[in-house]
This record gives structure tokens, C-alpha cells and sequence, in this order.
């Protein structure tokens, strides 16, 4: 059985996206694909504004090497959707993203799922350890896994 809809007081940080009509499928929703672009979208939106990634300098990428995602209820265009962010799980050169859609003012995810980055070195794409600017950052949105 499948874990129901998070709420979004289990997330701790929050991107506002904008849909757009191409977006929309053939069915009149989002298509589930764009739901993995909006997941990176706030990942890697979140690490560059708070300066813990440069995504032409930094020493260490993060490589994602696993996603999935739920879906609850439907997303459409002109919806405005939010995506709520945390870290569920942060080792030494991974971490576990947790990511929630909110549409419009809903309190309860639309869709819900993750993914993993393992951070590796720019050049040689070996695993590095996770930076300790990005590592503190992570922490601030970080909480155990439900």
C-alpha cells in the first residue's frame, strides 16, 4: 500500500513554479514528465541561490541516480504549483531529496517523490565527499525520514 499525500508543514522549503500550456498532454494535464524537470528545478534552484553550487566551477556535481514519483491529483495549466523541498537522507557523498507539489493553495501534495544526487568530482566523476557549505545547507532542511 502507498503512503498517502504529505502535508506541506513536512517540507522545508518552498520554490513557486509557473506552468505553461506546453506542459498540458493530450489528456488536459502535466504531463508526468515535468514533474522530474520540476524536482531538479528546485534542487538545483535552491543550491545555487544560497551559493552552495556554481554549475560551471564547482569542484563536485551531483550525478542523480535514482528518481520516482506519486501521483495524487491532477496539475493543470494556468495552475500555479509550489514545490516544497527536504533532505531525508545525507551520507557522505549522497543525499536523499524529498520533493512535494502543492497546486495553488492546496495543504496536500498532488505529487510527492525524490531522487538521489551522489556528488562526484567534476573531472574524474568519482564519488567526492559533499562540500561543507553545501553539507550545512543541507542540514537546514534536513529531517528523518517518515
Amino acid at each position: 500500500m502507498r503512503a498517502g499525500p504529505k502535508k506541506r508543514s513536512d517540507y522545508r522549503y518552498f520554490h513557486a513554479i509557473t506552468t505553461r500550456w506546453m506542459d498540458n498532454d493530450a489528456y488536459g494535464h502535466v504531463n508526468n514528465v515535468v514533474y522530474y524537470s520540476w524536482f531538479d528545478t528546485v534542487v538545483n534552484q535552491f543550491l545555487i541561490a544560497n551559493d552552495a553550487l556554481d554549475i560551471e566551477h564547482s569542484p563536485v556535481i551531483g550525478l542523480v541516480i535514482e528518481t520516482q514519483c506519486n501521483y495524487f491529483a491532477s496539475v493543470a495549466f494556468p495552475d500555479c504549483v509550489t514545490a516544497g523541498l527536504r533532505v531525508t537522507k545525507l551520507g557522505n557523498s549522497s543525499v536523499r531529496y524529498e520533493v512535494g507539489i502543492f497546486r495553488e493553495n492546496d495543504e496536500s501534495a498532488s505529487a510527492q517523490g525524490h531522487f538521489v544526487h551522489v556528488y562526484v568530482d567534476r573531472v574524474t566523476r568519482k564519488p567526492s565527499a559533499i562540500p561543507d557549505k553545501m553539507r550545512l545547507l543541507l542540514q537546514s532542511i534536513q529531517n528523518e525520514e517518515k
